[in-house]
């Protein structure tokens, strides 16, 4: 019986909630006790009113942020800005919310107008290097954090991006080495000893644990952390303790298909429970119905338990998401 692939990474983008993870509008609200709505509607009548007043544009624009509203945001920021291009605070914005909604050349260039206007502003060159690394500029994206790291060489948000930069573009050492000084400038930021952890993860090196460890100590909610941990486990044949971290998880995420799917093929494979693996796949496909490898494991573990009719059932459901999905065309001829 054809064997899935194991490894089934849950996220493997580099998941960065840096300089764009919140928007910072700028201020408190006018009442604490007024709701973005109400705002809205004495904002809206003020720019009847006045409707050339950039700050009041600019303030709308705001609150259309906090309800998601980010065409109409845009349309009040490129109004304000043409009215008064000479505040950084509307350019900021205006990048900001271009890069909520993926539009990331518009986000650009009202970020590089804050440079032009002040070339010290590091918040801005922070913006361009994280922009810039999300379109895969690397090169581009280097030169603008080194913006921020010739004035302030331990700032936080550039040395990670440079790091994930070089992870990027293939340079694990180089990587490894920028994670390791962000844990020694800041060793309580879990995010640098999960990135160590999983390098040394990835080449069976024990000290992954201590790395991955430290990094569920300072963030025990991290499920990524945990997927790691019970991963690292399950390739060093600890099945034990990789159930025990998949379980973990899964008190935290109850509806984590990769970890479902991965107690499946540990009791499939390791243990030869097919009625259990049945029970685990089936989660893993309730949670994900188009997670080809557990529709096709989910396949097997029906096929070895007996149940051919269930088997082709589902080594079909995977082959109508690919039809050349080799492991379920393998599975499907063994019937």
């Amino acid at each position: 019986m054809n064997r899935i692939l194991l490894r089934q990474i849950a996220v493997t983008v580099v998941t960065v909630t840096l300089m764009f993870g919140t928007v910072a509008c700028g201020g408190k609200k006018p009442s604490e006790t007024m709701s973005d709505s109400e705002r809205l509607e004495v904002l809206d009548i003020k720019i009847k009113k006045k409707p050339k007043d950039a700050d009041l544009l600019y303030e709308r624009a705001k609150v259309y942020v906090n309800l998601e509203r980010y065409n109409e945001a845009i349309a009040d920021l490129e109004k304000a800005t043409s009215l008064d291009d000479g505040k950084k605070e509307y350019f900021m914005l205006l990048g900001d919310t271009y890069f909520r909604l993926g539009r990331m050349d518009g986000s650009y260039s009202a970020i590089e107008r804050v440079t032009q206007m002040d070339k010290n502003d590091r918040e801005a060159w922070l913006k361009l290097g994280e922009i810039a690394f999300y379109s895969k500029d690397y090169d581009r994206a280097m030169d603008h954090l080194s913006q921020v790291t010739a004035a302030d060489p331990n700032n936080r948000t550039a040395l990670e991006l440079k790091g994930f930069i070089y992870k990027e573009t293939g340079d694990t050492a180089k990587a490894a080495s920028y994670f390791r000084k962000l844990t020694n400038l800041y060793p309580d930021y879990p995010r640098a000893y999960e990135e160590l952890g999983n390098e040394y993860a990835d080449r069976g090196n024990p000290l992954a644990l201590e790395y991955l460890a430290t990094a569920l100590r300072l963030d025990p909610s991290n499920t990524n952390v945990l997927y790691s941990l019970a991963m690292f486990y399950q390739n060093q044949g600890k099945m034990e303790k990789a159930e025990e971290h998949y379980k973990n998880l899964l008190d935290l995420d109850a509806n984590n298909p990769y970890a479902w799917h991965n107690l499946g093929y540990i009791e499939m494979f390791h243990y030869g429970d097919y009625p259990q693996a049945i029970e685990y796949l089936k989660r893993a496909v309730e949670c994900d119905p188009n997670y080809i490898e557990a529709l096709a494991n989910l396949a097997c573990a029906y096929a070895l338990n007996g149940n051919k009719s269930e088997a082709a059932e589902y080594y079909d459901k995977a082959l109508a998401i690919n039809p050349s999905f080799a492991p379920a065309l393998e599975g499907k001829k063994d019937l």
